[in-house]
């Protein structure tokens, strides 16, 4: 394992992967980034399968099987997901049991065009988590308000979530929220208290959204927020609520880092993994990023349990006149509406190599 992922791992971060294809899994891709580069987890979400399936023959064969079968559009998609995710699931299998349960993960999401609808997100996760059977594959869930009711109902249904699409600290506690009360209808139900989780936060968006900051400002947000909600994580996970559910055997849902790699070209590919060292957190990146960070990046320092000067730095961003609350929030609409447009787009190519078998066929 090279040093500097060694290094996190040692301070107590874990890398995870934020890509997935057919093609790693084939050609060992996938497991030459677990032995030789320290991954112990993958995420996913309708872009990255966009870009998977589109422009390449890695699945036609597969997709072509569940045609023969009636299959079309979305039902045929999470067949082709969970087929992948089940084999990466297994990849980081002994990952998973040798740490109990804190790590080798992977995420499978439900469609976002169910962000805005409890009952259905519901609905979905259960029946993906059920037709996956691994212990260590989170369902993702988006942390929307109207998501909330989701991660708890799937939580006490011993379902674990990934909650993503969270970008503010408000965002941050009102997710662990939900799972601390999923988790305790659980002990109340006599139940075991162990369901995993994380929350994803989008830390990169930020910068690209707030590009009108300069001098010293410039490119500080992210960062800002990301030390923001470990400082909120610390806290909850020292508090007596927590430490009360911890006594029946749950573990912290872990704050995960997510869209870590860099947008803007004038800033080093490791800017934030290299700034969000940080105990008891993940940190899941891009293949670009997380190959550059093994070459070059600097583990500097450790980030405060405090948050070091988030608070003050967010102040000074807000009397440049950014109202961070109002950002925050268009940022996660902008989000979501993003996640659909790539979900719709990855249809299209599910609909258009559909058609393509069919007319092989005939």
């Amino acid at each position: 394992m090279p040093a500097l992922t060694l290094a996190l791992h040692r301070l107590g971060q874990s890398l995870w992967i934020d890509t997935i294809t057919r093609a790693m899994l084939d050609d060992g891709s996938l497991a030459g980034m677990i032995e030789r580069l320290g991954i112990t987890g993958l995420t996913s979400n309708p872009s990255i399968f966009n870009q998977a399936l589109h422009g390449t023959a890695a699945y036609d064969d597969a997709v072509a099987g569940k045609v023969r079968r009636g299959l079309s559009g979305e039902s045929l998609f999470f067949e082709l997901a969970i087929e992948d995710l089940v084999r990466a699931a297994d990849l980081f299998r002994p990952i998973h049991d040798r740490t109990g349960g804190v790590d080798g993960w992977v995420s499978l999401e439900v469609s976002p065009t169910l962000a805005y609808d409890a009952r259905r997100t519901i609905d979905s996760a259960l029946d993906l988590h059920r037709r996956a059977a691994r212990p260590n594959l989170f369902i993702k869930i988006p942390g929307t308000a109207e998501g909330l009711p989701a991660i708890e109902e799937a939580t006490f249904a011993g379902v674990p979530v990934n909650v993503t699409l969270l970008f503010t600290c408000e965002h941050y506690l009102a997710a662990a929220e939900a799972w601390m009360r999923g988790i305790e209808r659980r002990i109340e139900a006599g139940l075991p208290a162990r369901v995993c989780s994380v929350a994803s936060l989008f830390i990169s968006r930020w910068d690209g959204a707030t590009a009108s900051l300069t001098g010293h400002l410039a490119n500080t947000v992210g960062i800002a927020v990301g030390r923001q909600c470990y400082r909120a994580y610390r806290d909850l996970i020292a508090s007596d609520r927590f430490q009360r559910l911890a006594n029946f055997g749950a573990l912290p849902q872990r704050l995960l880092f997510a869209s870590t790699g860099t947008k803007d070209p004038s800033l080093p590919a490791t800017f934030y993994v290299d700034a969000l060292a940080a105990p008891h957190t993940v940190n899941t990146l891009p293949e670009k990023t997380l190959l550059a960070f093994a070459d070059h990046g600097a583990v500097t320092g450790i980030v405060s349990a405090g948050g070091g000067n988030a608070e003050e730095t967010l102040a000074a961003v807000e009397r440049t006149g950014v109202d961070l609350d109002a950002l925050g929030a268009t940022l996660q609409r902008d989000g979501a509406a993003s996640f659909v447009k790539s979900w719709h787009d990855l249809l299209a190519v599910v609909e258009e190599k559909s058609r393509a078998t069919a007319g092989a066929g005939a």
